[in-house]
């Protein structure tokens, strides 16, 4: 099975041979509850999203990667930050691809469909915000979720 591992400022991590452009997507639904996955890959809950394809914008990238991984389709509302620190490397153990990190993090509100598992998501729910902090995550998604939940108008560049 293939696998993602990610690593941040260690020495152990593999050197980086790429650079993805790639979106994640803050969903919230009208109760306040955030749209998460729980993903196949690494057993970590995370934000939907993924690497941009030839042919569209970051914005449609993250709405086409949630529909794709949660069966919710979302309008892009805002940008909560820009996540680009080449400490944060994550490698791919299926081609030995080792990513330098690179996220343009949006928020978005529901517009249809059901939170629906797939093959990159094992378990797809929405979350009140008083219970992410339960759920195991990686340092990096945490720090993005972390983000938009202080409330912070200012997007995170970095």
């Amino acid at each position: 099975m293939s696998r993602r591992i990610d690593y941040f400022d260690d020495p152990s991590a593999p050197q980086a041979n790429s650079i993805v452009p790639s979106a994640n997507v803050v969903v919230v639904n009208e109760q306040g509850e955030l749209l998460l996955i729980h993903r196949t890959d690494n057993d970590n809950w995370a934000l939907p999203g993924g690497a941009q394809d030839l042919g569209e914008s970051l914005p449609q990238c993250g709405a086409r990667e949630t529909l794709e991984e949660t069966g919710v389709d979302v309008e892009i509302t805002g940008l909560v930050g820009i996540y680009t620190d080449p400490r944060h490397v994550v490698l791919y153990t299926s081609n030995d691809e080792a990513r330098q990190e690179f996220s343009v993090v949006f928020t978005a509100r529901p517009v249809g469909g059901e939170p629906t598992p797939s093959d990159e998501s094992r378990e797809v729910r929405w979350v009140a915000p008083s219970e992410v902090g339960e759920l195991t995550m990686d340092r990096s998604m945490r720090m993005r979720i972390d983000r938009y939940l202080s409330g912070e108008t200012v997007p995170h560049l970095g």
